[in-house]
């Protein structure tokens, strides 16, 4: 793209992330990916406790992208954040949300993209006997994705973390358990260590390119995308308005020029097994 072409596009991470971010954004970008192998990002929190994230997740990104510029001197970065819970909507289920966002200082832009999955191995448990700790290394993928071994949820002190090999994992466990009783053993999802997380960040990516080359159609800047939802889809049966949304509004950050586009899914109606009226 013009805006980006031949620019250095710093990736903010010190966990491999540029491994599923540097060709396809120097293949849609037109632009020279480096690496912040400097930067600790660790500093602005950690999913094993040792240090609290105390901004919201979009936050925490854009203080990423602006540490690593500040650091590399550079005008142009991306980074991502991912959060690690139930899922906000199948709450049976665990989710890996993924938040990738581009910054670029030359152009004041801060382009968004997201990717909910509910693809995760994201897992911890409290561990008595090795059997319990063989069948849980079976259920997260062990040893391609690593876990980390705690004597308790709450207690980091002498943690081991990125532990991708059996028999360091079983004296490990050992070790805890002849000192504690027990071991709190739970998934390492720094993404080195979670080829998983690995592709919902690589979709996350794909979503954010995707956005970048959306035009707005009044001033043609890049990232025009998705501001609001709103809910309406008829019923395919009776008419009722479901929650479904009937359109998106997208949104441009340098012009505020704004538009509807209904019918995001293809559809005019919604399935009556959605509708509140039909099947309350």
């Amino acid at each position: 793209m013009i805006l980006f072409k031949d620019r250095k596009l710093l990736i903010v991470t010190q966990h491999g992330k540029e491994t599923v971010m540097r060709s396809e954004l120097e293949s849609a970008l037109e632009v020279e990916c480096i690496v912040s192998a400097g930067f600790d990002t660790d500093s602005l929190g950690t999913f094993s406790g040792e240090k609290e994230r105390k901004l919201d997740p979009i936050s925490t990104l854009r203080e990423k992208c602006m540490q690593g510029m500040t650091l590399y001197e550079c005008d142009l970065a991306i980074a991502s954040e991912g959060s690690f819970g139930p899922h906000p909507t199948v709450f049976i289920a665990s989710a890996d949300d993924e938040l990738v966002m581009l910054i670029d200082k030359k152009n004041n832009l801060e382009i968004i993209a997201r990717e909910l999955s509910m693809d995760t191995n994201f897992s911890g448990t409290k561990i008595i006997l090795e059997s319990e700790l063989l069948k849980f290394l079976d259920n997260i993928k062990f040893p391609s994705h690593g876990i980390i071994i705690k004597k308790s949820e709450n207690d980091l002190s002498g943690m081991r973390k990125g532990i991708t090999d059996r028999e360091l994992a079983l004296q490990t466990f050992r070790e805890f358990e002849k000192n504690n009783g027990s071991a709190f053993v739970e998934t390492d999802m720094r993404a080195m260590y979670n080829p998983t997380r690995m592709k919902v960040i690589a979709k996350a990516v794909e979503k954010l390119i995707e956005k970048i080359k959306t035009l707005c159609p009044r001033c043609s800047c890049p990232g025009f995308g998705i501001v609001d939802a709103v809910k309406g889809l008829p019923c395919d049966c009776c008419g009722y308005p479901t929650k479904s949304a009937l359109y998106h509004v997208y949104s441009c950050q340098k012009c505020s020029h704004d538009e509807p586009r209904y019918f995001p899914k293809g559809e005019k109606t919604e399935d009556p097994t959605y509708c509140d009226r039909c099947n309350p």
